[in-house]
């Protein structure tokens, strides 16, 4: 619904703008058009200006100067001079029409002052006493005969002009509203079903009106798309039923062969050859128990069938908890774990799942391990910066290539497979961590370590992590 508000408003922007634009456009043609053509007291002028030029001549004639006989021949105009006290024509041009009088009455000069001799626009000057008359070709002016207005109609010039501005923009806005309202009813639900696509919502528009095409193809788009959508949970249903089932069925077959290895492994009738290779199968399987705890972990936080047990948790004690428990189960001392913390850092509070973040963290702990079979150093480190708590865990041991590093970063869900080498693998157990750190809605980063090896840091909002 928005979307088609703000269609609206861009609609009545352009339309508005258009109308400015327009109006602009056409004041400017009208000040070119009549800056470019004859102003309307040129011709008063040019009668002044021959009157100047007129000279009158001892003997009583009339001589023309040079600079009046440019200004008829410019104009294409002749003039007369009517005397005062006859009205007759005492001197004229040598152009002068046939068909002009050359005697005039009061009444005939009060008229042809005001407009026309013979329907040639005329204007006037006087020369003393006398009265000069200059006459254009018919085609020059057009003059107004009797230039009166009603008082009251030229002191209210201004409102009338915006009630006509007013009544022509609502009329324009009427006719644009009334013409787009059938657009507008046919984008409406077009719009309200494309908004209501990403929610997944069953959608179905009425295919008629002005956009049915559109709303047909909409349709059969949204049938496709949620036919899709029921597909591919159906195969997620079965994908994760399946991993949970092979993981139940396995996992007493695997019970089986651990107790029957750990027995054949105390057994003092076996040589010791025989109980060395039922201890590579007792740790093989354990390998392959976790495999499948982590794999059935793995499907679940994709499906969200995990369900997160939230609650107040101490990111600090977490940590400190797993660093302890890993440091005692390191019998041999090939893995020396280094703690740092700030000795004044104030508790890490945040809602989360304690066994998943647990896990998260063993997982890395057990991850520097598994990868470094000669053994290596590793530091867990806690800092907290504002309101956003990190745990990195950071090792000195092999660490990892380049190609490998850009595979993990491009590739989530990448394991490398199993072809006999003996490179570190990364995968499975790095894909839970970043799944637990997301369902925490924290951020998961890896690199290289400073000091060679490899680093893992998660980083948690404090403030953010409350229950969903």
């Amino acid at each position: 619904m928005k979307s088609t508000f703000r269609l609206i408003r861009r609609f009545v922007k352009i339309l508005l703008l258009s109308l400015i634009g327009l109006f602009i456009l056409n004041v400017a043609l009208l000040i070119f058009v009549f800056t470019q053509a004859e102003p309307n007291f040129g011709g008063w002028t040019r009668a002044n200006e021959l009157g100047d030029a007129l000279i009158k001549n001892s003997d009583g004639t009339f001589t023309l100067s040079e600079n009046g006989t440019k200004i008829l021949e410019e104009t294409s105009a002749w003039a007369i001079l009517v005397e005062d006290k006859t009205g007759d024509v005492i001197w004229h041009s040598d152009n002068l029409p046939g068909e002009v009088p050359l005697h005039y009455s009061v009444a005939q000069i009060s008229y042809c002052t005001r407009g026309y001799i013979e329907d040639y626009p005329t204007t006037t000057a006087s020369y003393g006493d006398d009265l000069i008359f200059m006459g254009y070709p018919k085609d020059v002016y057009w003059k107004h005969m009797w230039p009166a207005f009603d008082y009251q109609l030229i002191a209210n010039a201004p409102k009338l002009v915006l009630l006509f501005l007013a009544v022509n923009c609502l009329a324009i806005l009427f006719i644009y509203f009334a013409s787009t309202s059938g657009v507008l009813k046919s984008v409406k639900p077009i719009v309200a079903a494309i908004e209501d696509l990403p929610a997944g919502k069953e959608i179905y528009v009425k295919e008629k009106g002005l956009w049915s095409d559109l709303a047909a193809a909409l349709n059969r788009s949204c049938e496709k798309l949620m036919r899709q959508d029921r597909e591919l949970k159906k195969k997620e249903r079965a994908r994760a039923n399946w991993i949970s089932g092979v993981s139940h069925d396995i996992r007493t077959p695997l019970s089986m062969v651990m107790g029957y290895a750990s027995q054949l492994e105390e057994s003092m009738s076996l040589s010791e050859k025989d109980r060395h290779k039922a201890a590579i199968i007792c740790q093989q399987s354990l390998k392959i128990k976790n495999l499948i705890n982590d794999l059935n972990l793995s499907s679940k936080l994709e499906y969200n069938m995990q369900p997160l047990c939230l609650e107040p948790v101490n990111l600090v004690g977490i940590a400190r908890q797993c660093a302890v428990d890993f440091m005692n189960t390191d019998l041999d001392g090939k893995y020396p774990l280094t703690w740092e913390m700030d000795e004044d850092m104030p508790p890490c509070i945040i809602r989360g799942d304690k066994n998943l973040l647990s896990r998260a963290l063993n997982n890395l702990l057990n991850n520097v391990q598994s990868h470094n079979p000669d053994g290596c150093a590793i530091a867990v480190k806690v800092r907290k910066d504002q309101d956003i708590c990190s745990i990195c865990v950071a090792d000195n041991g092999v660490g990892i290539s380049d190609a490998q590093m850009e595979r993990l970063q491009n590739t989530p869900h990448y394991m490398m497979s199993d072809d006999g080498t003996e490179e570190p693998r990364h995968g499975l157990g790095l894909l839970i961590v970043r799944q637990i750190v997301l369902a925490h809605h924290g951020i998961l980063s890896f690199r290289p370590g400073d000091e060679g090896g490899f680093l893992v840091e998660m980083k948690f909002h404090c403030d953010s992590l409350k229950e969903k």
